[in-house]
């Protein structure tokens, strides 16, 4: 099912990739995203969706020194977030807060809580532990994973453990197990790995995986998500990694990034360099009765696919679920342009 977007649009002033839900705000339903610009002072917005869901109103724009590659929201308190940025040839990442009288202040400023300093190669990521308050960060260089101690009261954040990945490994990214606090998957150059965070070291790994991005089912354990440079999306049980268990082609280009909604086991969300975005809902196989066998032949399903967006202008780099309405995403294309939608309409009536 293919369709144009009944979604509600706002514009960023610059180019962007970044964008976040806030998971901590409660009452409204918001998002950050964040600009690129080489030339101008880069911005951070946050973006609420009015009561009525019918606009989106600027809450706050907060100027940020360099270009932002990477966003996450905190998810226990709304005010902090993590960026990675860069400004030429140089990388660094730091935790941010937004000042309590935002809504007061001509030109808010954002208060560095900490920088995280501790890499030696260029720095890809910054995951926080996804379901509420923990005070431990991960952040993934190229070469490195660390592992801080946060004290956002303190404002202080200390490398609690450096492992490296090895020379012939280039990290790219990851994300952390919501049902394993231990557990963490990495993407590299042509694998996925899983570390365990207790011993600092790899558990296991997907091999030749040209994975750009992933993210673990957060209502269902063992299924990981993956964006495939050359054909959609991978679903894995990762209990047994010799073949996914699901394929779901429907990018005509690269898929980029793949989210998971929060609430709603098997729906998907993956854009791409083809300027689109497909809402998926892939129900994984009762786990119970997964053997190894009904893994070598991935399964396709009958019309996994709920719909797909196609009136973008640019490549989507961006996709966010709203944790406080669930049926509600926001995705986040190269132009800067920010489109809300529903997929109340798409899912299955019970």
């Amino acid at each position: 099912m293919q369709g144009g977007s009944t979604g509600i649009g706002y514009g960023l002033k610059y180019q962007a990739r970044c964008i976040s839900d806030v998971k901590a705000d409660t009452d409204h339903t918001s998002f950050l995203a964040a600009t690129l610009s080489l030339k101008e002072e880069n911005e951070v917005h946050l973006i609420r969706l009015s009561s009525d869901g019918n606009e989106l109103i600027c809450e706050g724009l907060f100027s940020h020194p360099n270009e932002i590659w990477d966003l996450a929201s905190c998810p226990f308190d709304q005010r902090i977030f993590s960026t990675v940025f860069s400004s030429g040839e140089s990388y660094g990442a730091a935790v941010w807060q937004i000042p309590e009288l935002y809504g007061q202040l001509n030109s808010p400023q954002l208060e560095r809580i900490a920088s995280l300093d501790g890499h030696d190669s260029k720095i890809r990521s910054v995951l926080w532990w996804p379901t509420g308050r923990h005070d431990k960060l991960i952040s993934i260089d190229e070469q490195n994973l660390l592992l801080w101690s946060l004290d956002t009261s303190k404002k202080t954040a200390q490398v609690q453990t450096k492992e490296s990945a090895g020379m012939l490994h280039y990290l790219s990214g990851g994300a952390w197990d919501p049902h394993d606090v231990n557990a963490v998957a990495i993407t590299c150059d042509s694998s996925i790995q899983f570390w365990d965070l207790r011993s600092m070291t790899k558990t296991n790994s997907i091999e030749h995986a040209h994975v750009r991005n992933l993210d673990y089912d957060m209502k269902k354990k063992y299924t990981l998500v993956t964006a495939d440079d050359e054909f959609g999306i991978h679903i894995w049980d990762t209990r047994m990694l010799n073949f996914p268990f699901l394929e779901l082609p429907g990018h005509a280009h690269w898929t980029w990034t793949v989210k998971c909604n929060p609430e709603i086991e098997g729906l998907i969300l993956s854009a791409g360099t083809d300027s689109a975005v497909n809402l998926w809902l892939a129900s994984p196989p009762n786990g119970d009765h997964l053997t190894s066998e009904s893994l070598e032949s991935p399964t396709r399903q009958v019309d996994p696919l709920l719909n797909s967006y196609t009136d973008y202008e640019d490549s989507v780099y961006g996709l966010a679920w709203s944790s406080r309405q669930p049926w509600i995403f926001a995705s986040l294309s190269y132009d800067g342009r920010v489109v809300v939608e529903s997929v109340k309409s798409h899912l299955p009536r019970k």
